[in-house]
């Protein structure tokens, strides 16, 4: 007799691994735009959704590329009025931080830069320096409430990779509704090449934001 584990196995191949990718892809994208899950938490409660406690093979899971094509064409399809707006706003935020910590070498990364941000996302900034420390004490200094993130201890357990640690605080621009800012805290060396798997277009500096924003107004 087969064990579980291999019908599973069998279910899934061929066509139908691409089915149960393409649903799990949809799923996720619109928990995604709609709810503000990361991807691999929204890829399991997709997958847990539509499969229940059946085991899914890795190779039938979809990748986070094929998911974010879905959250594009989710966003197209149901939020073409308001996304492009939230989107625009905060990359003006980006900016509005990434000006005020000029001196510790921000590049902007993640949902708002490739331009899949929605209502639930926070900005996500790297910061290359030679303590984290120091901007530690520059944001204390400037009055703001700051959550620090060290060593394996946060983000599950787990810091974005060679980060020394992850600084989160709310942005308030122009009397708003307060936003939720990132900063993956890197050693100023570790600038002089793209992080591990990382390429150069998925991150930009202040300069290369301030332009996106021009852009955007234009």
């Amino acid at each position: 007799m087969r064990r579980p584990a291999e019908r599973a196995h069998d279910e899934f191949d061929g066509d139908a691994a691409e089915r149960v990718r393409q649903q799990i892809a949809m799923l996720a994208a619109r928990l995604i735009a709609e709810d503000g899950l990361d991807y691999a938490g929204a890829k399991r409660r997709a997958a847990k959704e539509l499969f229940g406690g059946q085991r899914i093979p890795g190779d039938a899971m979809p990748t986070n590329t094929v998911v974010e094509a879905e959250v594009r064409a989710y966003q197209e399809l149901f939020q073409s009025d308001s996304q492009p707006r939230r989107l625009h706003f905060l990359r003006q935020v980006a900016l509005e931080v990434m000006e005020k910590l000029a001196p510790f070498n921000p590049y902007l990364v993640g949902a708002v830069l490739n331009g899949t941000a929605g209502e639930h996302t926070d900005v996500h900034l790297q910061l290359y320096c030679d303590s984290a420390k120091d901007v530690e004490i520059f944001l204390i200094n400037q009055g703001i409430d700051i959550d620090v993130e060290e060593g394996g201890n946060g983000h599950g357990g787990k810091l974005p990779r060679c980060a020394e640690e992850v600084i989160q605080f709310l942005w308030r621009s122009r009397g708003l509704s307060p936003e939720g800012i990132h900063l993956s805290i890197y050693h100023v060396n570790d600038l002089r090449g793209a992080r591990v798997g990382e390429r150069k277009s998925e991150r930009y500096d202040l300069a290369e934001v301030r332009q996106l924003v021009k852009e955007n107004n234009e």
